[in-house]
């Protein structure tokens, strides 16, 4: 194979002329994507005798890594991602960048195109050129997604710390509000938590800006967010929160972009990215922010406050829905603390009215997006789920940023469902005359006793989070159809189907760990290995995959996964024929390995998890799993049927090639990933499935696994 006319590839292969190509693969939240895409590109390159080395990446960590010396040798280089990728290391090189379902669908193809790939240049910063033909996620997706992932922590821990010492420390005052004693226990632990949402708003800004503009942009990111979320600045008594945030990280991103671009004398070029573009482009921002932006921020604030103050005396359905509106929109930014602080003065004045319809606004954005991540978590990757169950208890305690994840990463569905959800909400409190004593909302009020009207109040922010949870399901159920199958890697499908391929199926089906893209290596899988059978991890084709050096000898029984599927757990004929039966003789296939304490239990937790989604991939293949407390310790068995069973895959087929998974709940993160690695991508070679078929008995069953290894 040669390559197309234009400019050489500047790596030269080797003496033989054998092209070199790298890879590097990752997605943000599972692991499958990240597996599959590495071994299709290995595959494809092996096909067509092209030497590769795949660098996968993820939660834990990145493994098989691309060096120097791997970098100056390639003839280029592809990248299929949907998280951010350091890209600085490449440059000089042809670099192609797209998806990762890419990846999995059409390596062949980027193959091909990767050798007429844009050389790198490094002034694109993290995002690079992409050469077309891949779809690759915009700059603007990969950035904001890069923000909200590195926020969500500084939103849970604040919020949660500030909601424990409300809880436990806080009591209403006479002279009004919800109060913690000052110099106390539970004042410090809220102030810690009122660091975390302090640093929240530029840790936004700040990776927004990274992802775009390299590390030069993060100084002008975090300082513009911080400046962003400081009204006093610009005179604005809210701030512009965190919607002024995805603003001043875009724009420090993109300014840093440019800056970059400026030709400048060769003495000066190497202090640029750590004196000359954070400074200037700071100090450009921040001023750019405070008397262009903040001002008209400010009178924003003050003409809204004015026009409310002219409203008390009309409807109050009207009056309760323009404020849970105002309320829902930016959740602690400029229009949300409007409405707030409106309610919060006519305390003292004896209307307490107007803050009982902000009380019951207050909750409903951040215990609706919770609600949402439970009625339908097939739309949530395994981060938003546990960020929703963190946001449904900041929702209790009137903490209306637990939302903010939700609404940074999805703006267009979420912001609207909030508002709907704020506006029913503030409109049942107002018609109901519920009032509030204390400048504070959410249920924690009520409990505490500051609040009349107490089962109208909960009866409004019940029909609000309703309202915002069905709301915010529609719209983000058909925005991810319009997108098409697959497009959110770690998601699980839309609308009752799944995304196409079965990559999508581990992954939506609730197995992605929290965060990136868990990634297991050949050298994890031979750490991990049970005594006396040594692997050596040796690069197939690049993709890093552990192969199995020495035979078992003598009657050394062969174990399989570091031991978790063994002979025991092997069985060639599979007599159910349908999926509860399958999953109950499965239990029992494994009950034979002395690890399963309790099969009922293991059955029911399996076909829970049956129920909130087919574990069937299609290609004749299934792999029920279970993370259950009735089993001592991981295991793994495997059974075959000639019949095949109804699993409700996702091509239609029936599955003949059963595995099932079993950990316990201690043991259910970084092992359990791993073991679904270890087959999705093993699983992707046909040959190996057809040897699976063929072998006669449960012998040779086992000597077809061991490859997996």
């Amino acid at each position: 194979m040669t390559s197309p006319a234009g400019p050489p590839p500047t790596g030269g292969g080797d003496e033989r002329g054998q092209l070199r190509l790298l890879a590097v693969t990752a997605c943000p939240t599972g692991i499958a994507h990240t597996y599959m895409a590495a071994e299709k590109l290995a595959q494809a390159a092996e096909s067509r005798g092209i030497e590769m080395k795949v660098e996968t990446q993820g939660s834990i960590g990145a493994e098989n890594v691309l060096d120097d010396n791997d970098v100056s040798r390639a003839d280029g280089i592809i990248v299929a991602a949907d998280k951010d990728v350091d890209l600085s290391r490449f440059v000089g090189k042809r670099v192609l960048t797209v998806g990762v379902a890419e990846g999995i669908r059409h390596p062949e193809q980027l193959i091909e195109q990767v050798l007429s790939a844009p050389v790198h240049t490094g002034r694109g910063g993290a995002a690079a050129e992409s050469a077309g033909g891949g779809r690759e996620r915009s700059v603007a997706y990969k950035a904001l997604m890069n923000g909200v992932s590195y926020m969500i922590p500084f939103v849970v821990v604040g919020g949660l710390l500030i909601a424990i010492s409300l809880s436990l420390g806080g009591h209403t005052d006479p002279s009004g509000g919800l109060v913690i004693p000052k110099d106390s226990f539970w004042m410090d632990v809220n102030n810690i938590g009122v660091i975390g949402f302090t640093l929240m708003v530029p840790i936004l800004s700040g990776y927004i800006a990274y992802a775009i503009g390299d590390r030069p942009a993060l100084v002008p990111g975090m300082i513009g967010g911080w400046i962003a979320n400081t009204g006093e600045l610009y005179d604005s008594k809210a701030g512009a929160g965190f919607i002024g945030a995805i603003v001043t990280g875009f724009l420090a991103g993109y300014l840093v972009l440019w800056i970059k671009k400026v030709r400048v004398p060769k003495f000066v070029q190497p202090i640029m990215p750590i004196i000359v573009i954070p400074i200037v482009a700071t100090s450009a921002l921040g001023l750019f922010f405070i008397y262009v932006i903040g001002r008209p921020i400010s009178w924003v604030f003050e003409h809204l406050t004015s026009w409310l103050s002219g409203m008390t005396g009309t409807s109050a359905i009207l009056l309760g829905a323009i404020l849970g509106l105002m309320i829902a929109f930016d959740m602690g930014g400029p229009v949300n603390k409007t409405a707030f602080l409106f309610g919060a003065g006519l305390i003292a004045t004896g209307n307490q009215a107007v803050m009982g319809m902000c009380a019951a606004a207050i909750p409903v954005m951040p215990l609706g997006q919770g609600l949402a991540t439970l009625i339908r978590k097939r739309l949530y990757t395994e981060q938003e789920r546990e960020t929703g169950l963190a946001a449904l208890f900041m929702g209790c305690f009137g903490i209306s940023e637990g939302a903010i994840p939700f609404a940074a990463a999805r703006p267009a569905q979420v912001i609207p469902a909030n508002m709907l959800g704020g506006a029913v909400a503030g409109a049942v409190a107002g018609l109901a005359g519920v009032e509030d004593a204390v400048p504070h909302g959410g249920p924690i009020v009520a409990v505490l006793g500051a609040v009349s009207g107490v089962p109208m109040f909960f009866v409004a922010v019940l029909i609000g989070t309703v309202v915002t949870a069905v709301t915010t399901v529609g719209l983000v159920g058909i925005g991810e159809r319009k997108r098409g199958p697959g497009s959110r890697p770690g998601e699980a499908p839309v609308g009752g189907g799944f995304a196409a391929g079965p990559e999508a199926a581990l992954v939506g089906a609730g197995v992605a760990a929290p965060g990136a893209g868990a990634v297991v290596s050949g050298e994890a899988v031979a750490k991990a290995t049970a005594a006396g059978v040594r692997r050596d991890a040796e690069p197939t084709g690049g993709a890093g995959e552990a192969k199995a050096e020495v035979e078992p000898s003598g009657g050394a029984e062969v174990q399989v996964l570091s031991g978790y599927l063994t002979r025991e757990t092997v069985q060639v004929g599979l007599g159910a024929g349908d999926k509860d039966a399958a999953i109950r003789e499965m239990a029992g296939l494994l009950a034979r390995s002395g690890k399963v304490a309790d099969p009922d239990e293991l059955v029911r937790t399996a076909l829970r998890r049956e129920e909130q989604g087919t574990t069937g991939l299609g290609e004749e293949i299934a792999i029920p799993h279970a993370k259950t407390d009735a089993v001592t310790a991981p295991v793994v068995g495997f059974a075959r049927s000639d019949e095949g069973v109804e699993w409700g895959s996702l091509d239609g087929t029936k599955a003949r090639l059963v595995f099932m998974i079993a950990v316990p709940e201690v043991a259910a993160g970084d092992e359990h990933l791993r073991i679904l690695a270890l087959l999705s991508r093993k699983l992707m070679d046909a040959g190996f499935r057809e040897r699976l078929l063929a072998a006669p008995d449960e012998g040779a069953v086992l000597g077809v696994l061991r490859e997996v290894e």
